[in-house]
Formats: C-alpha cells, structure tokens, sequence
C-alpha cells in the first residue's frame, strides 16, 4: 500500500513538474523572460551574456563577441526597418573613426534577419562591425535593461566589462561622447 501511495505521489510531482514547465513556457511568452529565466538558470551579468551571444556575420557565418571583452566598446542594438536606428548610423559611423584611436569598438547588433541586414548594408555603409543577433537580439536588450523592448538601444562597457551607460532612442552625439572620454 505504501508503494502504491510513493507511486502516486511520483506521478503527481511529475505532472505538476510538467505543468510547471509549460506555465514557464507561457510566462516566457507574456513579458515575463526575466523572472522565469532567473528561476530556472544560474544568473549571469548582461556583459557575459553579450560576450556569449550567438552572432554571425551577415553571411552567416558564426562570430564572437568574447574577442572584444578587455576593450571599451559601445554596443547598437538597431533594425533595418527602424527609422530612428538608420538616423543615427552616420553619427556613429563618425565617432567610430574619432574614437578608434582610443581603442574603443563600436559594434551594431542586428535584431533582424541576416537577409535584411545584408539588403541594408549593401544600400547604407557603416564604418563599424555590424553581426546579425537575429530577434532574441530583444531579450539581451532587456538584460541591459532596455524593458520597452525597443530599438535603438546603444550600451558602452568599459575595458573592465562594466555598463558605464545605455541609452534608450537615438543617440546624441556629445553624450556619448561624454560617456567615451570618460573611459
């Protein structure tokens, strides 16, 4: 009898351990990635989870973000159907010139597909790295704590892997400036 009841019992975790993780699954789906992840995950900073991303090239190649950790380096997450993305793209080009002297890399991280951004850069020249992070490009957006989801999202990490600052919208030139000759 008492087997029977241990039996049941291990049933009954067993669905609930499956109802548990479609109720994750759906909190996943709702807005809710962070709470849910960090429940089921060892947490780990925004800035190890960049140098981890999967990013490819815009022929699809895979690349890695690890090669910049120990550099100052400033991060646009952008979309080639975002306006206000495309608007600042000159602007970053330029500080990007000024600013490699200093040793300090600029990267663009498409949120969109490699097809889109490779249309894009045939059309418009970037003066900077851009890889294509595809759409869960959003959620290491928000791991930064870009919560609205939207884009342009531009993070400046220091040589140390610290968030010295991000930014929300478009870019204003001499605040990141500001940003960058205080590295």
């Amino acid at each position: 009898m008492n087997t029977k009841r241990i039996l049941a019992g291990v049933a009954v975790a067993a669905v609930a351990g499956i109802g548990g993780a479609a109720a994750s699954h759906w909190m996943l789906g709702n807005g809710l990635t962070e709470v849910a992840h960090a429940a089921s995950t060892p947490s780990t900073s925004p800035v190890d989870q960049l140098w981890a991303a999967a990013v490819t090239n815009v022929d699809g190649k895979p690349q890695s973000l690890s090669l910049l950790k120990g550099h100052p380096v400033v991060i646009n997450f952008w979309a080639s159907w975002c306006g206000p993305c495309v608007e600042e793209m000159p602007a970053l080009s330029q500080l990007q010139r000024e600013y490699a002297k200093k040793g300090i890399e600029f990267v663009g991280l498409g949120v969109d597909s490699d097809k889109n951004v490779k249309a894009f850069l045939q059309k418009v020249h970037v003066d900077y790295p851009v890889y294509v992070i595809g759409f869960g490009g959003a959620d290491l957006a928000r791991a930064f704590g870009n919560n609205a989801g939207a884009l342009p999202f531009t993070v400046v990490i220091d040589a140390k892997g610290v968030v010295r600052s991000t930014k929300l919208g478009q870019i204003q030139p001499n605040e990141l400036k500001a940003t960058l000759d205080a590295l």
